[in-house]
């Protein structure tokens, strides 16, 4: 395989903060104005055989190489009291457009799980909300450039209801004219077109651009009732037999609802033990990727939910992975329904 594991992984963990913290994880990369920025899931107050004071902060770290990650002191983010109809916001992606760094970000409310959107200021010092999905909504990440004059994003819903409880999810992509209102979704990729998937896939990283179209990362779901994955969330219950895999896809440029290429295997499947062992193992969860001008792809992801971690490829070796596919989804956008009717 292609690519390569960093030698020092993890990258970041709950033992290179100066605040509080059990968990981190599934972070949001970008470079930025020639310099590295992660912004981070902080979970606390979580440990193996137990639970106390619970809450979930942002962290943001800076790094000159994309490997030294120095962290704030301090959270970022804190969600806690700020509303009590908001409960936590975590999960960020950060993408650059423009010169402007946008986050992309999960939400949950009193009302179910949101998929937002926001503007970072330019000193980081504070995010303006730019939209907030109807319930049932998140995994959203936005392309780093407008699309024929438009903001594009991938998200995963999740219709639990319409799906008799069933959790098969696939990706999908809608545009904005201005990062507010968002509409014309349509399927991109679903759960049934990967192979090592049997039960959801969901965006990962925000997608490069390449001479051959978007490189795209996305996790994917192995459900195996027969298994006892390694996991210490008492949330869980006494089992956890989910393993989750990173897949790639290379997207059309001018249209990026159309999937051109698949990687047919999982890019990186959890083999070592800081991604088999953890709040819950078997998990490799990517956030961030960044296309270096030498070629190389830096990935990152989140591992057993509990640390942050780096593996690298060159964009030559990620694009030959990518299989020419032709996938045939269905879209009523642009649609001109014909009716019969008699008076």
């Amino acid at each position: 395989m292609s690519v390569k594991r960093y030698e020092n992984n993890p990258v970041l963990s709950s033992a290179n903060l100066s605040y509080p913290s059990s968990l981190v994880f599934n972070a949001g990369v970008a470079k930025y104005r020639n310099q590295y920025v992660m912004v981070f899931r902080n979970d606390v107050g979580f440990a193996p055989d137990s639970r106390k004071d619970i809450h979930i902060n942002l962290g943001i770290a800076f790094s000159d190489d994309g490997k030294q990650w120095k962290p704030a002191p301090h959270p970022w983010l804190e969600t806690a009291g700020r509303h009590p109809e908001l409960e936590r916001i975590y999960d960020p992606r950060l993408t650059v457009i423009e010169d402007r760094c946008y986050i992309c970000f999960a939400a949950d409310t009193r009302f179910g799980v949101c998929g937002g959107i926001g503007l970072i200021s330019e000193d980081f010092s504070s995010i303006e909300i730019l939209s907030i999905s109807s319930p049932d909504n998140r995994n959203m990440v936005l392309f780093p450039e407008k699309i024929n004059g438009k903001f594009v994003r991938l998200e995963r819903p999740f219709p639990e209801y319409s799906l008799n409880y069933r959790e098969h999810f696939d990706i999908w992509m809608s545009t904005s004219p201005d990062g507010r209102h968002w509409g014309e979704s349509r399927i991109v990729l679903s759960h049934v077109d990967v192979p090592f998937c049997n039960s959801k896939i969901g965006p990962a990283a925000p997608p490069v651009r390449t001479a051959q179209g978007y490189l795209t990362l996305f996790h994917a779901v192995w459900k195996d009732t027969g298994k006892d994955l390694s996991c210490w969330d008492l949330g869980c219950g006494t089992r956890w037999n989910k393993t989750y895999y990173a897949g790639l896809m290379l997207l059309n440029p001018d249209d990026p609802s159309k999937v051109t290429g698949l990687c047919r295997k999982p890019l990186l499947a959890p083999v070592e033990k800081y991604e088999l062992e953890g709040f819950r193992g078997s998990v490799i969860f990517p956030g961030g990727m960044i296309q270096e001008d030498s070629g190389e792809v830096k990935i990152y992801y989140g591992a057993a939910d509990t640390v942050e971690c780096l593996a690298t490829a060159s964009v030559e070796e990620l694009l030959a992975m990518c299989e020419p596919v032709t996938l045939n989804h269905f879209s009523l956008n642009g649609r001109k329904l014909d009716c019969k009717i008699s008076r």
